[in-house]
């Protein structure tokens, strides 16, 4: 079966711009997140007649792929290999600087929390765990973040 054109494309439309800024916020580089979002829309377009909320699951593809980034950054980076750095405007360098110092699922539950304006059963779904531990989460991270954005 086609995936319908139409609809298709209205989601793409809709939500490019939220998932390269999702994406951009977990690895701290736009070039990387629009790669990542085209990647995942792609992979939607081929499951598109089995999915059934293709806004969730664009939105779970994007985030696995941007913790399948860090993931291999972090790798690298026990190998000794330099990672790529990007120049970006001042204000995202303070944002990504400041989510750098979060675990990876702490930075993933602060902006679906705080980005995309989930609820927090949702987080919980998208990163595999307890709405409890979501809690947990975002209260340590917070912590974190305001020990590092201080003045």
């Amino acid at each position: 079966m086609i995936p319908d054109a139409v609809t298709f494309d209205a989601l793409y439309h809709q939500r490019w711009e939220p998932m390269v800024r999702l994406a951009g916020l977990t690895t701290g580089s736009k070039a990387l997140a629009e790669e990542i979002v085209q990647d995942a829309f792609v992979q939607l377009y081929r499951n598109w007649a089995t999915v059934h909320n293709p806004s969730a699951w664009l939105r779970v593809a994007v985030v696995n792929g941007g913790r399948g980034w860090l993931r291999r950054q972090s790798l690298e980076r026990l190998h000794n290999t330099p990672a790529v750095t990007f120049a970006e405007p001042d204000e995202s360098v303070v944002i990504r600087d400041a989510l750098r110092v979060l675990s990876r699922r702490q930075r993933a539950a602060v902006v679906l929390r705080y980005y995309e304006d989930l609820p927090e059963t949702e987080i919980a779904q998208i990163i595999g765990c307890r709405p409890g531990t979501v809690k947990s989460l975002l209260d340590r991270a917070t912590k974190k973040l305001r020990k590092e954005l201080q003045p």
